[in-house]
């Protein structure tokens, strides 16, 4: 069987990027699987797995795994269509808890390799839903820059295995990739300038 797709959708606090993963989830097949990394510790929690079991189709099954994502698409990814992980930020959090300081920068960057790893090899194509947390202040504690640093560095690494990469702003999903070769690769490479005051100043010398 044939490897399925890598799709990141990537966002902040709601954006709207689990349901826009869902929706790509149900275009994509009719076999899905859902793997929840969040892990039920306090009612507000438990209310938002509630509302999030609600709004998913009742025919597609669930999986909670929190710290074994490689492994979860190892046993589950040939026999669904799709296998959507919400999300990649929660996982990184549950590694980073379960590990000292020492030992998170290493774990952490191991398990995210090797899920990127699996997620290409499989047949079910494979949509990561994950938070962009690096677009606020910078935060007080060394924990908390710690978190910000390596959910940031786990984004860009499944970024650029991904076949897809969508930014979702107020519910609209944005393909990144898609602009970034247009924007980019086209035009920085044939001598283009960002700094169009600099450019006009070029032009009149």
């Amino acid at each position: 069987m044939p490897a399925g797709k890598l799709i990141l959708v990537m966002g902040g606090a709601r954006s709207g990027k689990s349901r826009v993963a869902e929706r790509m989830a149900a275009y994509l097949g009719k076999r899905v699987l859902y793997v929840a990394t969040a892990e039920i510790k306090d009612e507000e929690m438990a209310e938002r797995v509630r509302r999030h079991r609600e709004q998913r189709p009742s025919g597609w099954d669930t999986l909670e795994e929190p710290l074994q994502l490689a492994r979860a698409l190892r046993e589950h990814g040939e026999k669904y269509d799709v296998i959507l992980v919400d999300c990649l930020t929660l996982f990184v959090t549950n590694l980073m808890l379960q590990s000292s300081g020492e030992e998170w920068e290493k774990e952490v960057p191991g398990a995210i390799e090797d899920f990127v790893r699996t997620a290409r090899e499989v047949g079910a194509h494979v949509i990561v839903v994950s938070n962009e947390t690096g677009l606020g202040v910078v935060p007080e504690s060394p924990l908390a820059r710690s978190f910000r640093d390596l959910s940031g560095w786990a984004n860009q690494v499944v970024a650029r295995a991904a076949d897809y990469v969508y930014f979702c702003v107020a519910g609209c999903p944005v393909d990144v990739k898609k602009l970034s070769r247009e924007s980019f690769a086209d035009n920085f490479w044939a001598g283009f300038n960002p700094f169009p005051a600099l450019r006009d100043m070029e032009d009149e010398k």
